[in-house]
Formats: structure tokens, C-alpha cells, sequence
């Protein structure tokens, strides 16, 4: 029996040839890797006595022989196949250990030159990764350290390995070249300045019960590298399966948490924050969020950006909720939570970055992509554009509240006081009848004076204005850049309110 050997990614390969060897397999092996095995006493074949020609090019050409494809393709149970072989003196592989060249590791390097990519285009390892994988019935393809165990355990045990595991291994084989072209071609095609194509690559991280309703079926997929704020990278410690309106929910929570820095929670209900708040603790946000909207927070979700205390722990005991997420649980605050058992508990890497994240939205025979928006802007005296200028305190506000409005569904209108909300108006098809639920959950809630108005888009005309100025609003804060934006400005003015332009929208769709 024989193996090919011939690997990029040499973790764990001296043991498991060792293994294959132990077994009395005899070992051919190519360049960097017969050093490897020569310097820990295994004996191996070089590469150039099976195919009786020398590495060429730089070791550019070595594998790429009759010899090598055509013991590995041969169908042993074809007898012209195999006569073939006997006449050409090739004998037969049974074994392909490869694993290519470390492309993408390249490229990520600073500075990288396209003659050092080019370099590590690996041309024999994915020809015969794809010639063992097609024959797999009778050849077994390892790609992936991982799987060394499996293979050496079942040789073991019943000198082969199983159909099964053969050909599970060769659809790892194939995912393997895949990914390696794909990244490949990516590259290749920015540099040559071809149009661009996407490649995504993701892998299944479970199965989900149901979609958005019962008939719909739905997965769940993760990115293949950790990145934080992610559902897909927390850990579970507690709870019930997640759903996938869980998901959905939970990363809005995410984006949210992800715009502060100060100690803040949010209470988010179908993808909207339905109470908000920031505080000179996590217990203080916490219980600002909670009494902004003691009903709409019933089934919700709730994630902090500090270590979830006791005392948090305690405030959310006896409210139903679906989700709780933060980034790190003192044991107290673990325990009383325990009690809830269906309670879905949420460890999430808060930890910031400057990267851009990309985001992905399907629609029918297509994908939208965009970069997720992370931008804030700070609110600051020189936006005014009114006569009225803003205090101290209505600056901070207007920050707050303009850092909320872009995670409500548009047309948005947020209200906000001494950093908390106390109106929401969420997805309305105009811009007035958001403002007027959002000012009437205020109004509700005994809130009158003193009031900050935060809209995701500009104010097409000053019945906003108008309408804010009834329930106590005396700053408001937006995009700008109607053309009736004079309009506005002129209500503003004659109602004493402050009004300042951020100059960006928003939008959230």
C-alpha cells in the first residue's frame, strides 16, 4: 500500500505517517514535507524516483506525471485500467495526504507583490486533491489534520477505510479546491481589473427549526473566521434553541450595542429598540431601558455592552424575555438567571474594531451588499441652524437619540430625555405618523417638557415641527437637505426650537 504525502500545513503529519508507516504503508513524499519525515526517521520515496524525472521550474512541475495521476485514477475494479498501469510500470496510490499552498495567508500579508501571490498558486496539490477525491471508491483523500485520527483508527482496525468515510472525506476534498480557486480567482480578478464576482464562503452552524413562520424551513450560517459583535461566535450558556426571528432580533441588538461606549442597554422588540438608555452604570442603564417602555419589552430581547451584574439579573427575573446578551456574567447574575430556564442566555466578544463589516441582504435572484453602518456622527453646536441654540443638555441628547434613530426601522422618529427614550415610532409610511406615535408614547408615559427629537431622514415639511412643538419638544436633530429645509427652519424658529443638521441620513430598510 502506498501514500502520497505532500502537505502545506504539516501539523500533526509526522505522527500519522508515522502511524501509516507502523501499518507497513510506504511513504512517497515531495520536497519541504520529504525533509520533514527524513529528519524524524521516517523513510520515504522521493517524488522523482516514482516518476523518473526530476522536480523542474523551481519545483513548479513535480507531480504532474502519469505515474503519480495514473496511479491514483486507475479504477481497480476495471481490468483495462489496471493492465494499463502493469504495462506502464505505475503502481498503484491508495492514499493522498495534500494540502496546498497558503494562498489567502499570503495575500493578507502588507505589502504582498503579485509575483509573491503568484507564487503561491499551488498547481500539483489541487490536481491530485481533485484526482483523489474523484477516485474515491478506491483512493482515500486527507485535506485536513483533523481527520488523521479517523483515518489511522479505521486502518487499524479493518486495514481500509470505509465507504463511508471515503467519501465523505472526498466532498472535503472538493470543498477544499473550491474555497482555495475561489479566493484565487477573487484576487486575480481585482488586480487584472476584471468586473468583480463575490464568493461567499460560510459554513452551517445548525439547523433551525423554522424561519420568520412554522412552513418556512432555514439554517443558520457562520462567517469561517470569528469576528465580534456576532451571534455566530457567542456562546449559549443557557436557554432554549435559537430561533430564527431570535437571530434576527439579537443581531439587531448587537449593531446597537456595538455605537456605545459608556454603559448602555437596550430592549429591542421585532428588530426595533423599544427602550434605550445610558447611565454612569450598567445597573443605571439598565433600569432606564426597562421603565421606557414597560410593555413593549414583554418577549423581547435585551443586551448590555458591561458584565451583566446580580442586580440587572434581578430586575429582568420576573419579566419574560426571549434573549439576554452581554458580554461576560458575574456567577451571581448566572445563577439567578438559571431559574429561567427557557431563558436564552448570550455571551457575545464585544470587542471594538475599525474594520468594516460587510452585510448581505438576499432578494429574489440576487444579493444586496453593503458595508454595515457604523458611522457616528457627533452632535456638536456648529449643526444648528437655528436661532435657538442647543444646551448642553440637549446636545447630549440629541447624540443619544441621533445614535438610536439609525437602528429603527424607517421612517424613524426616536424621543429622548436625560439619555433614555420615551417615544419610539418605528417603519411608518410617513414621517409625521412616526413622530405622532412616537410623541404619543411620550406624552403617555407623562413626559411633556424638555423633549429631544431624533428623525433617521430630513423633514420634507414643518408639520413635524409643528406636531413635536405641541408634546414638549425643544430640540430636534436630522439629516437636512430637503428642499424645503427653510421651511423647517422657519417653524423651528418661530416655536423656539432648536433644530441641528448632521448632514448624513440613516435609513434603516
Amino acid at each position: 500500500m502506498r501514500a502520497l504525502v505532500s502537505v502545506s500545513d504539516k501539523s500533526g503529519l509526522v505522527p500519522f505517517v508515522k502511524g501509516l508507516t507502523d501499518l507497513g504503508w510506504e511513504i512517497i513524499a515531495t520536497g519541504g514535507t520529504q525533509k520533514l519525515l527524513e529528519s524524524e526517521g521516517v523513510k520515504t520515496i522521493g517524488i522523482s524516483e516514482v516518476t523518473g524525472f526530476p522536480e523542474i521550474c523551481d519545483g513548479r512541475v513535480k507531480t504532474l506525471h502519469p505515474k503519480v495521476h495514473g496511479g491514483i485514477l486507475a479504477r481497480r475494479d476495471v481490468p483495462a485500467h489496471m493492465e494499463t498501469l502493469r504495462e506502464n510500470g505505475i503502481e498503484t496510490i491508495e492514499l493522498v495526504c495534500v494540502n496546498l499552498y497558503p494562498f489567502r495567508q499570503t495575500i493578507a500579508k502588507e505589502g504582498v507583490t503579485l509575483e509573491d501571490a503568484i507564487e503561491n498558486i499551488d498547481i500539483g496539490g489541487p490536481s491530485m486533491v481533485r484526482s483523489a477525491a474523484k477516485n474515491w471508491k478506491d483512493v482515500t483523500i486527507v485535506c485536513d489534520p483533523a481527520d488523521y485520527d479517523t483515518v489511522l483508527k479505521e486502518l487499524r482496525s479493518s486495514g481500509t477505510t470505509s465507504d463511508q468515510t471515503r467519501l465523505r472525506l472526498s466532498a472535503k476534498a472538493y470543498t477544499h479546491t473550491a474555497q482555495y480557486d475561489a479566493c484565487i480567482a477573487t484576487y486575480m480578478r481585482k488586480v487584472a481589473g476584471l468586473p468583480e464576482k463575490l464568493f461567499l464562503e460560510y459554513d452551517i452552524k445548525q439547523g433551525l427549526r423554522y424561519g420568520e413562520n412554522p412552513h418556512q424551513s432555514a439554517k443558520f450560517y457562520a462567517e469561517l473566521q470569528p469576528a465580534p459583535f456576532s451571534l455566530a461566535f457567542a456562546r449559549q450558556i443557557q436557554g432554549k434553541e435559537l430561533s430564527y426571528n431570535n437571530i434576527q432580533d439579537a443581531n439587531a441588538a448587537l449593531n446597537v450595542l456595538r455605537d456605545f461606549e459608556e454603559p448602555f442597554c437596550v430592549a429591542l422588540k421585532h428588530m426595533n429598540p423599544c427602550g434605550a438608555a445610558v447611565g454612569s452604570s450598567i445597573e443605571e442603564a439598565w433600569q432606564a431601558a426597562y421603565e421606557a417602555d414597560k410593555v413593549s419589552i414583554y418577549g423581547g430581547i435585551v443586551g448590555v455592552n458591561r458584565e451583566l451584574t446580580a442586580e440587572v439579573a434581578l430586575g429582568m427575573k420576573p419579566i419574560f424575555l426571549e434573549i439576554v446578551i452581554a458580554p461576560s456574567y458575574s456567577p451571581e447574575a448566572l445563577e439567578i438567571l438559571s431559574s429561567k430556564k427557557n431563558l436564552r442566555v448570550m455571551q457575545v466578544d464585544m470587542t471594538r474594531s475599525d474594520a468594516p463589516v460587510a452585510q448581505y441582504i438576499s432578494v429574489n435572484g440576487g444579493l444586496l451588499a453593503q458595508q454595515l453602518d457604523t458611522q457616528i456622527e457627533e452632535v456638536v453646536p456648529a449643526m444648528c441652524v437655528t436661532k435657538v441654540q442647543p444646551t448642553p443638555a440637549q446636545l447630549s441628547d440629541a447624540n443619544f437619540g441621533w445614535k438610536i434613530v439609525k437602528h429603527i426601522k424607517s421612517n424613524a422618529i426616536c424621543v429622548v430625555r436625560d439619555g433614555h427614550t420615551i417615544g419610539v415610532g418605528a417603519g411608518q409610511t410617513n414621517r409625521v405618523g412616526s413622530a405622532q406615535i412616537a410623541l404619543e408614547e411620550a406624552k403617555a408615559a407623562g413626559f411633556t417638557e424638555g423633549l429631544v427629537l431624533a428623525s433617521d431622514g430630513f423633514l420634507p415639511f414643518d408639520d413635524t415641527v409643528a406636531l413635536a412643538a405641541q408634546y414638549g419638544v425643544t430640540a430636534i436633530v436630522q439629516p437636512g437637505g430637503s428642499i424645503r429645509d427653510e421651511d423647517a427652519i422657519k417653524k423651528a424658529d418661530e416655536l423656539g426650537i432648536t433644530m441641528l443638521f448632521t448632514g448624513v441620513r440613516h435609513f434603516k430598510h
